[in-house]
């Protein structure tokens, strides 16, 4: 039995093997190479190749996202898990700033009055920040929608919507409705996706130079 994979014990080079063997699974896909870096980050994350195949990233994401992030613009995410998961100290040398009103105590109250889930009444909030020009959804198909709708009405035009929530219920229909708006999106199609993969999405982008 080869050894060489589950010996290995320096976490850089852990890193590096795992990208090497990534690499060479998805050769046959032929990705440009931002596009490659995404995807990538997203298999490494979850091991699961069909990401490869169900990521769909629209032509003007990459180049708006860097723009945006370059700028110092605020982030906002739908669970803390994404908050966690990010990059601190890249945010930071970009001036950049993540933050979630998903326990925001306004929030709460406001979902249970109105009977509106908290994932809708963050997207309301976050829209009256002006500096926050990406928004990325693991969680919530709710929140994608309500983006969807505050560009509709003309009152959030996004540089950039991760939008990756998981489930059975509105989580593929979320992101095509999204899809359809006039604006750059970074999605997963059907099911699949959750907050490891929107953090590894956005930590895909703060990497690229």
């Amino acid at each position: 039995m080869d050894q060489s994979n589950y010996t290995i014990t320096d976490p850089n080079a852990i890193e590096a093997e795992s990208f090497r063997i990534i690499s060479h699974e998805l050769g046959h896909l032929g990705l440009p190479e931002e596009l490659a870096a995404i995807v990538k980050r997203v298999i490494h994350t979850t091991a699961d190749f069909e990401y490869g195949r169900i990521i769909e990233i629209h032509p003007e994401a990459v180049a708006a996202a860097r723009k945006a992030l370059l700028e110092g613009c605020d982030i906002y995410c739908d669970t803390r898990m994404i908050e966690a998961g990010v990059n601190k100290r890249r945010l930071k040398e970009l001036n950049c700033t993540i933050y979630t009103y998903i326990d925001h105590e306004e929030v709460i109250a406001k979902s249970k009055e109105l009977k509106l889930t908290r994932s809708i009444l963050g997207i309301d909030k976050a829209a009256e920040n002006e500096r926050t020009k990406i928004f990325v959804i693991g969680n919530a198909p709710t929140a994608l929608v309500r983006i969807g709708e505050l560009i509709d009405e003309g009152k959030l035009n996004p540089a950039l919507v991760i939008g990756v929530p998981v489930g059975f219920v509105g989580a593929a229909e979320s992101k095509e409705f999204i899809k359809a708006r006039p604006v750059p999106t970074i999605v997963t199609n059907g099911r699949k996706g959750g907050s490891t993969v929107a953090v590894s999405i956005l930590n895909a982008l703060l990497y690229m130079k």
